[in-house]
């Protein structure tokens, strides 16, 4: 049972989709997250388990490795894929109440800002830490946060921003939503944010990287 959760988490940590997938070289041929799931799922290994033990393991092995700049990107995006295939065998479970909910956080990029790969890759650590995400899309008004936050009534937002010139839009946004949900935590990240920019705008929680940003809304809000 071990040996095959241990499977599943460096199959996600290697971006091993399932066994037609090309990539890694090294690992051609081989079941991927696919596969391996069913097959612990069907072993009768619960859905939290497989979660926690499988899936979670491998994305936060991707995410240190990508905080100490030992892999980048495209590998980021691999791990990525392979985690959501394994979650699409998760989702029903999540659904029917069999795995621990987190909560729910609502995620955008804001006006002005039309870059997506971030925020998806966030989305995808937050869905597998067991938390309800609502994407927004990218260019994201202060309207459409306040729409999509009325509608739903979530745990957290998460604010994104990969451009110097849209920073300050996420100021304005922040602020905004702090006067109408004084309760509710906002996240911010991006490729030109610093936590001292954060704290200047009154953000709750800021992080370089999503492992960290899952860590640390988990710890705020316990």
């Amino acid at each position: 049972m071990d040996k095959l959760l241990e499977k599943i988490a460096v199959c996600v940590e290697k971006g091993k989709v399932n066994a037609q997938s090309p990539y890694p070289p090294e690992m051609k041929g081989q079941d991927g997250v696919d596969e391996l799931m069913l097959k612990a799922l069907a072993m009768g290994i619960s859905a939290q388990k497989v979660l926690s033990e499988a899936l979670i393991k491998g994305m936060q092995r991707v995410g240190e490795k990508f905080r100490k700049n030992e892999i980048y990107l495209p590998d980021v995006l691999m791990a990525a894929r392979s985690m959501n295939a394994g979650m699409i065998h998760i989702k029903p479970y999540i659904l029917s109440g069999n795995v621990e909910y987190q909560g729910k956080i609502i995620i955008g990029t804001v006006v002005g800002d039309m870059h997506d790969i971030g925020k998806k890759i966030v989305g995808m650590f937050f869905e597998g830490g067991g938390w309800e995400v609502i994407d927004c899309g990218v260019d994201v008004s202060e309207n459409s946060f306040t729409q999509a936050i009325t509608e739903n009534n979530p745990d957290a937002v998460g604010l994104s921003a990969l451009l110097t010139t849209t920073m300050m839009n996420m100021k304005t946004i922040t602020g905004v939503l702090k006067t109408k949900f004084p309760n509710l935590k906002i996240l911010v990240g991006g490729a030109p944010l610093t936590q001292d920019f954060a704290d200047r705008i009154g953000a709750d929680i800021y992080s370089p990287d999503p492992q960290g940003a899952l860590e640390k809304l988990k710890n705020t809000l316990q």
